[in-house]
This record gives C-alpha cells, structure tokens and sequence, in this order.
C-alpha cells in the first residue's frame, strides 16, 4: 500500500504541476518593419549606436528606406559634382552612399572639400585660401604661403604688410533646402613649433584696430549680408561670422559669391594668417 500511495503522489505532481509560462515578449520580438520606422527619426549616429542592441535593429538599421530618409533629396546631383561615374559606384546600397557623401570630398582641384552633414544631413562646403581671389598674393613683399598642420589643406596664406586688403571667392554648388552660414577662418599672427611646443609670433600684426574688416556675401538668387568687425585676439584661429542665406530650390546649384576687405589706404596693415571659408549649416 506504501508503494501503491507514493507512486499516487507522483502521478499527481507531474499532472497538477504549473505549467511553463511563455516569456514576455521584448525589442527582439518587434518585426524589422516596426524598427525601422522608429529609426528613420533618429540621427545616423543614435542608428548606428542602437544597431548592436538585438538582431532586429541591427537588420533594420541597414534598411534603403530609413538611409534614405538620410539622403539630402537632390543627393544625386551632390553625386555628381563632388564625384565622376569612375568614382562612385552605382551599386552601392543608400547606408554605403550616405558614408562616403559624409566624408571630405576634394574637388576644383583640391581646393575646396565638400560632405555633408551628420547631424542635419546639409552640404558643408570649405575652401582654401589657394581657392580665393587675394589681392597681391603672388608678390613676396605682401604674400607668402605657409606650410602648417593647422589647417585642412596643409598651407596658408599669410600677409606681411600692405595697403590695400581684398580677399573674394565665389562656390556654385546644389545645396540641399535650409539655412547656411558663411564663415571666415582667420588668424592673427604667425605660428610655429619651438622645442616641441606651439607658438605664435605677433610681432607684425598691426593695422586691424584702426578701421574695421567688412565682410560680404550675395547668392545668384538675390540674397546679400554685411557685416563689419576688428579683427582681435592673436596668436589664436577663430571665425568670424559673414552671414546667413536660405536655399530652398535644391535642383538648381546656387551661386555665392563672398568677400573680405579693408582698402582704408590711410595705413597698412599685416601678420594676418588667411585659412580658409565655411560654408555649412546653420
């Protein structure tokens, strides 16, 4: 009967046992259709971060419609003024466009680099002082040009004295719809290296706190700024703001034409380092 009882027991614990509950369903679980429809609100690098947390979102990061979401509209036309046919491959997938419009393109013949925008996804276009108009550059008594690592292009512009100041440039390119802001990059002073260390000789620098530096800026549809400012603070590179303008009509390149000048011949002026101009998003 001991026997008999005991295996009554056991038969009833394995039929009055509690049955295996499925587990709750997580972010692995939501189809890549649901991912990527979040994703497409996200900035390329929150994308990028979230594609390691589970298979879903690694697959759905990867999706043509969330990258081109990315993709300025008239990406195509950026294509094809940054790049030539043997340069840029027709196969490649919206993610492998989007990565190689997202790094420094040279273009004009090295004298302007052009990418876009991770943040905004706008074009950013820079360009060196060997891509501008300077007046007198090509003599040595007011010009010379100056190797440095300080600069994106490798060398300078750097004034010694002169009288009459003017410095134009002007960039035709489609940039996507939005607002950009035109900078110049300048410097007052001379740097170098001495015993490993930066430095930066001012001994030239003269002329910049007697009249102000005018800054301009016009667009082939119309659109113009002014500003005016003394050029301050040697030894060290800052930018100084020209203006803003809107693009809204991305199919057609927009034409900016921009300049930097103070041709106050009462007094020279000199030590400036020229770099070069921004134009990006604002």
């Amino acid at each position: 009967m001991g026997s008999g009882f005991s295996s009554f027991l056991l038969m009833c614990n394995s039929t009055t046992s509690a049955p295996v509950m499925p587990s709750e369903p997580g972010l692995g679980d939501l189809p890549e259709s649901v991912v990527g429809s979040v994703l497409v609100y996200l900035n390329p690098q929150e994308i990028c971060k979230l594609a390691s947390l589970n298979r879903a979102f690694r697959y759905a990061s990867s999706a043509e419609f969330v990258w081109e979401s990315k993709l300025p509209k008239n990406y195509d036309l950026f294509i094809s003024r940054v790049f030539d046919n043997n340069n840029f491959s027709s196969t490649l997938c919206k993610k492998e466009i989007y990565a190689r419009l997202s790094a420094p393109s040279s273009i004009d013949g090295g004298t302007k680099k052009v990418w876009l925008d991770k943040g905004t996804g706008k074009a950013c276009v820079l360009i060196s002082s060997n891509g501008l108009a300077i007046t007198g550059i090509d003599d040595r008594r007011y010009w010379s040009w100056i190797s440095t690592e300080e600069s994106r292009f490798r060398s300078v512009a750097y004034l010694h004295q002169i009288w009459w100041f003017e410095v134009d440039g002007e960039v035709e390119f489609p940039f996507p719809p939005g607002t950009y802001t035109l900078l110049f990059r300048l410097q007052l002073g001379r740097s170098g290296r001495r015993f490993g260390r930066r430095v930066c000789n001012s001994d030239q620098v003269h002329g910049w706190d007697i009249k102000p530096v005018k800054f301009q800026l016009s667009t082939s549809d119309g659109q113009k700024a002014t500003t005016q400012c003394y050029l301050t603070d040697p030894g060290k590179w800052n930018v100084y703001p020209v203006g803003d303008f809107v693009v809204e009509d991305s199919k057609v390149p927009m034409k900016i034409k921009f300049s930097m000048t103070q041709i106050d011949c009462t007094h020279t002026k000199g030590g400036l380092c020229v770099d070069s101009v921004l134009i990006c998003p604002k």
